[in-house]
């Protein structure tokens, strides 16, 4: 146990001569330190100063310059997406587009009326089809009670029975929602 204490003494002592030569050695460079600043020239001091100064306006013209070429960068970015976002859209309107023109020289032909209608049909649910695939869908409304965030009122009409007051009674134009943003609100005549 006493050769266990005197060993633990001994890395004690060790320790402690170990910090005192730390801290000496320390206030040898802050000593340095004051001594080298005190028989510095003043004008060396500004000389060297003024090239830090140059050295950080240099910096940060060109930390400027950069930011600059990237705002200009992501607003040219910005523009082409804007410009070309609809081509897509466009794009996938065309087969619609083409099977309205057929219909049109059918209907110009005097072609029979059931397959026209059939055509007809088939167009608009191929339409409908499309718009799904955009988030574009239909905004319920007859029924429905009114709502000012989807709803636009034409008219006010006396309610049938008293359930449909304050209700959507009939829908003159179909409203259309992108996701969840309104595109279109729906036209409607609210029971009053």
């Amino acid at each position: 146990m006493a050769k266990k204490n005197k060993k633990n003494q001994n890395e004690e002592a060790k320790a402690a001569q170990q910090e005192a030569v730390q801290e000496q050695e320390n206030l040898n460079t802050e000593k340095q330190a004051q001594e080298n600043t005190v028989e510095e020239d003043p004008m060396a001091r500004i000389a060297k100063l003024e090239e830090e100064l140059e050295q950080e306006k240099k910096k940060y013209a060109y930390k400027l310059a950069e930011f600059e070429n990237f705002r200009k960068r992501t607003l040219n970015e910005k523009a082409e997406l804007i410009k070309n976002g609809a081509e897509s859209a466009m794009r996938d309107l065309l087969p619609v587009i083409d099977d309205v023109e057929r219909a049109l020289d059918a209907i110009n032909k005097g072609g029979d009326l059931e397959s026209i209608k059939e055509g007809v049909g088939l167009i608009y649910n191929k339409f409908i089809k499309y718009l799904e695939s955009q988030h574009v869908t239909a905004i319920e409304s007859t029924g429905m009670d009114f709502d000012t965030d989807v709803h636009e009122a034409v008219t006010m009409f006396p309610a049938p029975d008293p359930s449909m007051k304050g209700k959507v009674i009939d829908t003159a134009v179909k409203g259309y929602k992108v996701n969840d943003k309104v595109l279109r609100y729906a036209k409607v005549v609210v029971g009053s």
